[in-house]
């Protein structure tokens, strides 16, 4: 058991985040509810959605940072097994996923009461509970927050190796975007922007506070590694608390103006949230060189960041002034804003909408990349420009396909969201396969050490190594990927319903990436893929997938019936076009466009193939010199023995 002076930052962290939740309900009361037209529900539904809810997130962020810690602070044995204190901090994740799951089914109902504006026991009936759970974004997204959480502690009582554990963290995380994509940030105006924001602000929150309280626990405890654990809590902390900052800011923007920051409720909650992390800021870099005791850190943290999530919790229960907004047109609900008309090449060109998501990640992956570099050449070792120069050319190419106006564009208009697509999936990740990212990573990342917790390097092998990896990057499946999904996604519901919801969009533009990267590894990729392949081979993969890109244009250019069509007409873009002379457009483009990318990497291949045997020739021609030199060398030796 923990002694009373340690218990203190959990109970007044604590507390304090129950009060703040309760204090927002009781004080916007059944005005919170007037304002979007609901009734009100009751006080069990005020004040118990947001303990629950309060409970589902600290639960979720315990059971996602003990996973992470398990990972990166503790040393794997011989073999990829847990060591002792990776063990504890996974069945510790494992409980909290516990708590996490049963909270997230109780919120199902009080997101059900809370949405509607129904007492608790109304929506509890069998038609009412049925009825809402298909109607209702919010429940169906618990649902899944549940059941993913089920599955984590689940499998953490049988993870018993490092591989596994990092599985489980992926899942955590995933498992914490649901709620965060269906809340107020997915709603009216700006919500693409709001969208992206939450799910960054969510992970980071998420991941400061549960890998701080696995922290916590660890020094308790007495585990190893202590100066290395709090160096690596330390950067992550900072790395969480820019994010926390940038992602918080432009949500804030998005869903309140300035002006209403201090005359809302909601306006004060943003308020004392930027107060908590200017002071997060402040009182971490102050203690970190004033106070010698970790405890001491780790308890101001704790108490702060708990004080903060209570006021996440009551801004989750706090309509937003952009959500009462009515006068906004059906674009802006849809899309999260207006198209201003036509796109022309020099309105795309200048028309600028920062895609949080993979614009940020494309930043961040180039920044890196160059810092690899950098520390390559400090090492005095080289590194090939023309590759540094594919990989930044690639993420710009992405970046300007999510980011410019060929993607503000292309959530509009099949002809300009098909142009978009031929190049995230088709051009950019060529580009990023011969910049060989993972190459100069292992070159540049030093050894964790023996006998110390993985670092970067081991952790990037691990995925890279990983049977899902693996799967995944086999030529017939990452062929298969990347042929049927054009098919599996235009010619089926998929698309309208990927379209129609932005987080949805976005994993699109993600699989887009992925996708095409796995693809073209396997046939040009300068780092080793999984199961290398002769390059005949190589070349059959890039000759079978040709006819079927081709195909896919014609048949889009001959089809009568507009695909996605009551998405597009829900749009009602007010200077109008042909939806159908539009998709004719797109499947022209699909066909034309998607035949360049493929006979560059057709040049690409030649020109690797031609290139790995002209090295086999100098290393025969060697290996050739040195025998002829060997056997000279023995008749001389047997004539002078003869003589």
């Amino acid at each position: 058991m923990p002694e009373p002076s340690r218990r203190i930052p959990w109970i007044a962290g604590t507390s304090l985040a129950v009060l703040i939740s309760a204090a927002v309900a009781a004080l916007g009361g059944a005005e919170v509810y007037a304002l979007v037209g609901l009734p009100d529900p009751g006080a069990v539904v005020r004040f118990g959605i947001g303990v629950v809810r309060l409970v589902a997130d600290g639960s979720a962020a315990i059971s996602l940072g003990a996973l992470v810690f398990a990972v990166l602070c503790t040393s794997p044995r011989s073999g990829g097994g847990i060591a002792p204190d990776g063990f504890a901090a996974v069945r510790a994740g494992g409980a909290a996923a516990w708590v996490w799951a049963v909270a997230a089914a109780l919120m199902i109902p009080f997101e059900m009461a809370d949405t509607t504006g129904q007492p608790l026991r109304r929506v509890l009936g069998p038609e009412a509970f049925t009825g809402l759970f298909g109607a209702l974004y919010e429940p169906t997204a618990w649902a899944i927050t549940a059941l993913v959480a089920a599955v984590v502690a689940t499998c953490a009582r049988l993870a018993l190796r490092w591989r596994p554990a990092l599985g489980l963290a992926a899942l955590a995380a995933f498992g914490l975007l649901p709620p965060a994509v269906v809340g107020h940030s997915a709603s009216n105006a700006g919500h693409d922007l709001a969208t992206n924001a939450i799910v960054l602000h969510v992970l980071a929150a998420a991941l400061w506070l549960g890998v701080l309280v696995a922290v916590a626990a660890h020094l308790r405890r007495g585990g190893a590694h202590r100066e290395l654990v709090l160096r690596r809590y330390r950067a992550l902390a900072g790395v969480c608390w820019a994010v926390l900052a940038f992602s918080g800011l432009v949500d804030a923007l998005v869903l309140m103006p300035l002006g209403d920051l201090g005359r809302t409720v909601f306006g004060v909650l943003v308020l004392a949230k930027i107060v908590l992390l200017v002071v997060l800021g402040g009182c971490g870099w102050w203690v970190r060189r004033r106070v010698r005791s970790p405890a001491a850190l780790l308890g101001a943290e704790l108490v702060l960041l708990l004080i903060s999530t209570g006021v996440s919790m009551g801004l989750a229960h706090t309509p937003p002034p952009s959500l009462l907004d009515r006068t906004v047109s059906s674009s802006e609900v849809i899309l999260g804003y207006d198209l201003p008309g036509p796109p022309q090449l020099p309105g795309i060109l200048g028309l600028w909408r920062f895609d949080l998501v993979l614009g940020t990640a494309v930043v961040v992956l180039a920044g890196l990349y160059l810092a690899g570099m950098r520390r390559l050449r400090r090492r005095g070792d080289t590194w090939p420009a023309g590759r540094t120069a594919a990989w930044l050319l690639g993420c710009a190419t992405v970046l300007v396909a999510t980011s410019s106006g060929l993607g503000v564009y292309s959530s509009g208009m099949f002809s300009v969201h098909m142009l978009a697509h031929m190049v995230l999936n088709m051009l950019a990740p060529v580009l990023l396969v011969l910049g060989g990212p993972i190459t100069l990573a292992l070159r540049a990342l030093s050894p964790a050490g023996r006998g110390n917790p993985h670092g970067a390097r081991e952790l990037l092998l691990a995925v890279v190594h990983s049977p899902p990896a693996r799967l995944l990057a086999h030529p017939a499946v990452a062929t298969t990927l990347f042929v049927g999904s054009f098919y599996a996604l235009y010619f089926t519901p998929l698309f309208e319903s990927a379209m129609s919801e932005h987080w949805a969009h976005e994993l699109m533009n993600v699989h887009f990436v992925l996708i095409g990267y796995l693809y073209y590894w396997t046939v040009i990729g300068v780092d080793p893929a999984p199961k290398p392949l002769p390059h005949l081979a190589r070349l059959g993969m890039v000759f079978a997938v040709m006819p079927f890109h081709a195909f896919f244009g014609v048949i889009v250019m001959s089809m009568n019936q507009v695909i996605a069509e009551n998405f597009y007409r829900t749009l009602d873009l007010p200077w109008g076009h042909d939806l159908l002379a539009d998709q004719q457009l797109g499947g022209g483009i699909a066909w034309a466009a998607g035949e360049g990318p493929l006979v560059v990497v057709l040049l690409a291949l030649l020109t690797q193939w031609y290139r790995h045997d002209a090295r086999s020739a100098r290393r025969a021609d060697r290996s050739g010199d040195e025998e002829l030199a060997a056997y000279n060398a023995m008749l001389a030796q047997l004539a002078q023995r003869r003589s």
